[in-house]
């Protein structure tokens, strides 16, 4: 297997995953225009987080960071890979099903679980409605999930970071469908979960086959092999059982306020968009790489390709990060306050991003640090360290909630981030020269921060000065366009002044493969 080239892989992903974010957001829009902040939006978007909770916690959780590890290694040591996948796949969709129709009988007891705060008003049978239409999601994109991992093990990331734009694609077409038809939007919406689900495995599927992995479908069998998956899925599991019970929580305090629900899922959008483009595609990029590496004992290439990881991360996080907090106000308003979703959405989930946008550089910290440990088949620590986060955020999230309302959710996510970083970054301290950060990097890091400092002393004015156009239909994309730009051109002036980065860097990183 030849080496991955690891900036030019993230730069695929990443390309990929703005591509499918955009969408993403024309998807939002649309929602937010059709359905504002209203009965019918919010049981959907407890519906649709359902089965997005639950593959976060079996795919993109457990089985991600237990299988492709042990995948990549048999690629690089020439073992019978293709079979252990085959396995995997098998083992995966058996498991799935049965949790699936497990799901769908007590589907009434997952809503109570997620919303609460639903009881006894229509919000509630809708979700539940709403949530067995979307539930069998889960079982094709934990699927898709797998035959990505396959794929990025190959080195092959074109196929597996494109893909999630169908579900975007589906979305946006069902609603516009809907709207021409006449049809109920929340069940269209609903019916558009599964349907892209199909369309994504589909998509892969083909993808698999054409790179020399075909999916078999067959009992599954308990062979050493995956015994050894189980083991190391086990700590796993239960630490994306933890993270995905910090989104309960916050899920439980928004309920109990009329609007909150929505405010946050449309706040998350916001900040999934840096997160998705800078730390799930480097840590997408980063897992196989250091795997193999580790495999062919090269201790001096893993350290490299940690630190320029951990470098590329903060010089996007860190100005991204500054820039929700600044001027997250415009930005949800351009983007969203339209139709049904008034003023006071927007400044409700304006305050919602601001908060997020302080933990964003841990979101995307948490996502680049895990591989270190998952490349050694290391899932207890993070396992442990996932559980203290918990009781961070259930302590704040729970405590702060009758005092400041639905926002104690947003500030419980962002310190139960910082609580993950702190830990694994102390962690890694023991793992030898990958774990340890270089001089270049600790060079740099005080002078991205100074730079997006500077950028936010920057964009404070701008915003003032263009609040006009901000706020004039017909205007305000183009001032909001500008305003960004106007961030952009003067982090990239402060950042080449005081040394941050150099376009150098980046044109001898693709040069030379990452």
């Amino acid at each position: 297997m030849r080496p991955i080239r690891l900036l030019a892989a993230f730069l695929t992903v990443s390309l990929w995953t703005f591509v499918s974010r955009i969408a993403g957001f024309v998807r939002d829009v649309l929602i937010a225009a059709y359905l504002g902040a209203g009965p019918v939006a919010e049981a959907f978007l407890i519906a649709f987080t359902l089965p997005n909770m639950f593959r976060r916690f079996f795919a993109e959780g457990a089985f991600a960071v237990a299988f492709v590890p042990m995948f990549a290694k048999r690629l690089e040591g020439g073992e019978n890979a293709t079979e252990f996948g085959r396995d995997a796949f098998a083992g995966l969709a058996s498991v799935l099903i049965v949790f699936t129709l497990v799901a769908l009988a007590g589907m009434p007891w997952l809503v109570l679980a997620m919303a609460g705060g639903f009881y006894g008003d229509a919000r509630f049978d809708l979700a539940v409605h709403y949530g067995r239409i979307c539930f069998p999601y889960i079982l094709f994109i934990s699927l898709a999930a797998l035959l990505s991992g396959v794929l990025n093990a190959m080195g092959r990331f074109l196929a597996a970071a494109a893909t999630p734009t169908l579900l975007n694609v589906v979305f946006i077409a069902a609603i516009l469908w809907a709207a021409r038809a006449g049809w109920p939007m929340g069940e269209t919406l609903a019916w558009a979960v599964p349907i892209s689900g199909v369309a994504q495995l589909a998509m892969l599927w083909v993808a698999a086959r054409r790179a020399g992995f075909t999916p078999v479908l067959r009992l599954p069998r308990l062979t050493p092999e995956m015994k050894r998956l189980a083991v190391i899925a086990g700590p796993a599991m239960l630490a994306g059982g933890v993270v995905q019970i910090n989104l309960i929580v916050g899920r439980q305090v928004a309920s109990f306020h009329e609007g909150a629900v929505a405010w946050l899922s449309y706040a998350d959008r916001l900040y999934q968009l840096p997160l998705g483009i800078v730390g799930i595609a480097i840590g997408v990029v980063l897992l196989p790489d250091l795997s193999r590496r580790l495999r062919a004992d090269d201790a001096q290439g893993g350290r490299d390709s940690y630190n320029r990881a951990t470098e590329f991360a903060l010089i996007l996080s860190v100005p991204a990060a500054v820039g929700l907090m600044v001027v997250a106000h415009p930005i949800v308003s351009v983007l969203f306050e339209r139709g049904a979703f008034g003023p006071t959405d927007t400044a409700a989930t304006a305050l919602a991003v601001a908060i997020y946008g302080l933990g964003l550089p841990a979101f995307v910290l948490h996502k680049v640090m895990q591989p270190l440990y998952f490349a050694r088949e290391d899932t207890r620590r993070p396992f442990r360290f996932a559980v203290w986060a918990m009781v961070v955020n259930a302590v704040v999230a729970i405590g702060l909630a009758p005092v400041i309302g639905f926002i104690a959710a947003a500030i419980a996510t962002t310190l139960a981030g910082w609580t993950m970083v702190g830990q694994l970054a102390l962690g890694a301290r023991g793992m030898g020269p990958e774990g340890r950060y270089d001089d270049r990097l600790r060079r740099r890091l005080p002078r991205i921060l100074l730079a997006a400092v500077g950028m936010g002393a920057v964009l404070w004015p701008t915003e003032a000065l263009l609040a006009e156009a901000l706020a004039t239909p017909g205007l305000r994309y183009a001032a909001l366009a500008g305003l960004i730009g106007v961030g952009g051109a003067s982090y990239a002036a402060l950042g080449a002044l005081t040394g941050a980065f150099r376009p150098s860097d980046l044109r001898r990183a693709l040069r030379r493969g990452g």
